[in-house]
């Protein structure tokens, strides 16, 4: 998709009534638990799979120390040999719960449902609080192995006792990935023109951009969207915004930039980055907004891959940092570092893991914490 300028929107969504009393919060709010599926599909990672397992693994060994993991692998063999793995990289098995689900990919990010949580009374739910939304996955509109992942979404709501809401525009189920939209936990949505109004890859036939801000306003009780243009080159999802820019803070926003006017990424995210100059919240009030550069590019078997640090996780007490072996890594680790100084700040080496397109954010889907 071409870059271009557009007005700062000034229109403020109105919430569903009959969902008011429940909201996506921010990922940097307290977490109940990280989900995550085991690798097992070599077909995301031809000819460079055997590391993964232990990429994994290593981002597992952390989160478990801040935070229960829910771990879904295929079967109980697929469990035994994580657990190996696991266990040989020194990770706190006592805080990982296994399920047993078959998955197509591991991408749950985008293939599971999206968790809220209760703004205040009035919320029903067999957990209190807790309330998912169940988008359809279509595995980006572009693969055909998708079925198993669509139910995924279904069994987290369901193991984490949360109220299930599917997502509806008329008669049609909503097509949406995890990974192209990030909010602030008061109301604010980040996502791209380029994945979610783009005839590539084209997720719901026939919506426009006041359809994708209805169902936002709907179930997820967002007040206002904030419309960017483009992702980074080689990106397999066509524009996820969880690979450009992220909240950081309600107030603060942070923005990947490419200072070499040479490389394509340069143009889409300089237009990005003048879109979030001008853009307000709900109230008008403009952002904060930090700038990071991107690594040097990764290519591997003459392929662009989307490697960002803007694929980083928000966990309880710690944030964890795809790293390239750049010399851009440390920037990214510092400025993230003083963006959340109360978490710890870990790189995991991502050059393998982005050879299946995706890095710490993708794999992972928070479950926010209720009050019992």
């Amino acid at each position: 998709m071409t870059p271009r300028q557009a007005k700062p929107s000034t229109k403020t969504l109105s919430p569903n009534k009959a969902l008011a009393a429940y909201r996506m919060p921010a990922e940097w709010e307290p977490h109940e638990s990280t989900w995550l599926a085991w690798p097992h599909f070599r077909g995301d990672w031809p000819g460079k799979f055997e590391p993964i397992p232990w990429v994994y693994a290593e981002v597992i060994r952390h989160l478990a120390r801040h935070e229960p993991v829910d771990l879904i692998v295929n079967d109980k063999e697929s469990e035994r040999r994580a657990r190996k793995v696991l266990d040989r990289a020194n990770a706190p098995l006592r805080n990982v719960r296994f399920h047993c689900w078959p998955t197509d990919r591991v991408w749950t990010r985008d293939s599971g449902c999206t968790f809220l949580r209760s703004q205040g009374e009035g919320a029903q739910s067999t957990k209190a609080g807790l309330a998912a939304v169940k988008w359809r996955f279509n595995a980006w509109a572009k693969y055909p192995n998708w079925k198993r992942d669509e139910k995924i979404g279904n069994k987290m709501a369901q193991a984490a006792g949360a109220e299930e809401i599917f997502a509806h525009n008329g008669d049609h189920r909503v097509v949406l990935e995890g990974g192209s939209i990030d909010v602030n936990g008061q109301g604010v949505l980040l996502t791209t023109e380029e994945c979610l109004l783009s005839p590539v890859q084209e997720r719901n036939p026939g919506f426009k951009r006041e359809d994708y801000e209805d169902v936002f306003a709907q179930y997820l009780g967002i007040r206002k969207v904030i419309w960017l243009g483009s992702g980074v080159e080689g990106d397999d999802t066509h524009g996820h915004v969880d690979d450009i820019t992220r909240f950081v803070a309600p107030d603060t926003i942070l923005t990947m930039v490419e200072p070499n006017e040479n490389d394509p990424n340069h143009e889409p995210l300089r237009d990005n980055l003048q879109r979030l100059r001008s853009a307000t919240d709900a109230q008008g009030r403009r952002f904060r907004v930090a700038e990071l550069p991107m690594p040097g590019p990764v290519v591997f078997e003459g392929r662009r891959l989307p490697a960002s640090y803007g694929n980083f996780y928000i966990a309880n007490g710690l944030v964890l940092v795809p790293v390239f072996n750049d010399p851009n890594d440390r920037m990214a680790l510092n400025t993230l570092a003083e963006l959340f100084p109360d978490r710890e700040v870990i790189g995991i080496y991502s050059g393998d893991l982005i050879w299946g397109f995706g890095a710490m954010h993708c794999m992972t889907q928070q479950q926010p914490a209720v009050s019992r």
